[in-house]
């Protein structure tokens, strides 16, 4: 067996590390977080995914000579005008820099939707991947699971705001959901699964 392949994830993100190291294993790649190279968070000033997502890719692989796999993912309302989206790990905070913790963030969700009868909402997961900082053809995937925001959250699994999306089709949070349940229909799920079909398809390997 040839051995696992690094990757530099470019966050610090403890749940997200989890999650893609389950789904990339399988392909022959180790995850490494950015945090074990004392790489600092990649500013992320735009207002869609995808350019945050390869902004965070380009920085993490610049800094550690790896290629590098960036997530950049939120929750999207349509009857709060998209938000939080690109802020929703900052969702509640009182500042720029802050980073609020997931309850806060989602005590201002509830807050937002108080007066709002739609709470229809997805989870939204963009991915690039960058053999290095200044690759010109960086793998791009994308990843949208549908549902609804809860009253309550519900649940102690998963994390950000898993325990207030309830998915389509489903009766219970993404809180609630195993972890493999979670890993094969969330946004980031199927974002990693059309990821893994470019990867199959490039003949540009890493």
């Amino acid at each position: 067996m040839s051995p696992a392949r690094d990757l530099v994830l470019a966050s610090g993100n403890a749940g997200k590390l989890r999650e893609l190291e389950a789904l990339l294993a399988p392909l022959g790649y180790r995850m490494r977080s950015q945090v074990e190279f004392a790489v600092s968070e990649a500013a992320e000033p735009h207002e869609t995914f995808v350019e945050n997502a390869l902004a965070k890719a380009r920085w993490a692989a610049q800094h550690t000579g790896l290629p590098a796999l960036a997530d950049d993912s939120g929750i999207v309302v349509p009857s709060l005008g998209g938000a939080p989206g690109v802020r929703s790990a900052r969702y509640a905070a009182a500042s720029r820099n802050a980073r609020p913790s997931d309850a806060e963030n989602n005590a201002m969700l509830l807050e937002s939707l108080a007066c709002q009868a739609d709470r229809r909402a997805m989870f939204v997961c963009v991915l690039a991947l960058v053999r290095s900082a200044g690759d010109p053809l960086p793998l791009i995937a994308q990843g949208v699971w549908a549902g609804q925001v809860l009253a309550a959250p519900q649940g102690t699994g998963g994390f950000g705001y898993d325990p207030l999306f309830q998915p389509d089709g489903v009766s219970c949070s993404a809180a609630e959901l195993s972890a493999q349940d979670k890993n094969r229909m969330s946004h980031r799920g199927l974002a990693m699964q059309a990821l893994r079909e470019q990867l199959a398809a490039t003949p540009w390997t890493l």
